[in-house]
């Protein structure tokens, strides 16, 4: 996975913890053997892994992982059968993604909540990019100086595809600014964004910097730079961008999962009509 298939540092540890849990409920049933195990005995894995309360994706994502691993066992020769050919997981909640209005990200407001100080500057670059670019965290924290040019910007995403994500002059400036300031205090770093002694970005320090501000800016009841991706989204799609566009920008491998946004889109799409037409209501 890490270097045949290129997966993210985080991936490969999911599988990893998935494969532990999985390997610590055998070893209580006296299974030690992977021939040993069958259909049967896996769905008794997946009961177990309901009846604790998991939610169904959960679930699902460790039965992805066993896919991955029984294939990969069958490849080698190590195992005779396949018992995984026989499971299907449980089906998927459907979750519509959370974003924030427009009024409430509205550029004055924002900037209101921020010190003239380096960390104010910083925390403020970090929201703008999220939501005027719609990058992940991860991608957000690897972001380089020498990736950033004044048209775009480009982003090394999922299983290392790189994209390129346009930016407006405002943000070109914003950033140019940030780096005068770093320099100033840290000097000449590697990656774009750092914490104030000049070492590098770590998630929960974005997540926590980013929830406390949409704390103060939503009234939303989940707040994180993850929320900030589906807001890009949501409104890009909500002023006409088309949904192939949408895919590029956001990075995703299919279409299935940029689809997810126009339910929100729709609904914002419906609400227009009823106050705009005559007989809309």
């Amino acid at each position: 996975m890490q270097f045949e298939k290129r997966c993210s540092e985080h991936t490969v540890t999911a599988y990893q913890n998935d494969l532990a849990q999985f390997q610590d409920y055998f070893e209580l049933k006296s299974i030690t053997e992977m021939n040993d195990l069958n259909s049967l005995a896996i769905r008794s894995w997946i009961v177990h892994l309901i009846d604790t309360g998991l939610g169904n994706r959960s679930v699902n994502r460790k039965i992805a992982s066993l896919r991955t691993l029984f294939k990969w066992l069958r490849k080698e020769g190590i195992v005779n059968s396949n018992p995984m050919a026989k499971i299907q997981g449980p089906k998927n909640e459907k979750r519509l993604p959370v974003f924030a209005k427009e009024s409430e990200l509205d550029s004055t407001k924002l900037t209101e909540m921020f010190n003239d100080d380096f960390d104010g500057i910083r925390d403020e670059l970090m929201i703008e990019l999220f939501y005027q670019t719609g990058i992940r965290l991860n991608e957000l924290i690897n972001l380089k100086e020498t990736d950033v040019n004044e048209q775009h910007i480009k982003v090394l995403g999922k299983r290392n595809k790189e994209r390129l994500i346009p930016i407006s002059a405002n943000l070109f400036e914003q950033i140019h600014g940030f780096i005068v300031e770093k320099r100033k205090l840290v000097g000449e770093t590697k990656f774009l964004i750092v914490l104030k002694n000049g070492n590098k970005l770590y998630p929960t320090f974005v997540y926590r910097k980013i929830n406390a501000y949409l704390s103060q800016a939503t009234s939303l009841d989940k707040k994180s730079p993850h929320v900030l991706r589906h807001t890009f989204a949501t409104h890009m799609l909500n002023r006409g961008s088309g949904l192939e566009t949408l895919k590029d920008l956001l990075g995703h491998a299919n279409l299935a999962a940029t689809q997810v946004y126009t339910h929100n889109s729709f609904a914002q799409l419906t609400a227009i009509y009823s106050q705009a037409h005559p007989r809309g209501r």
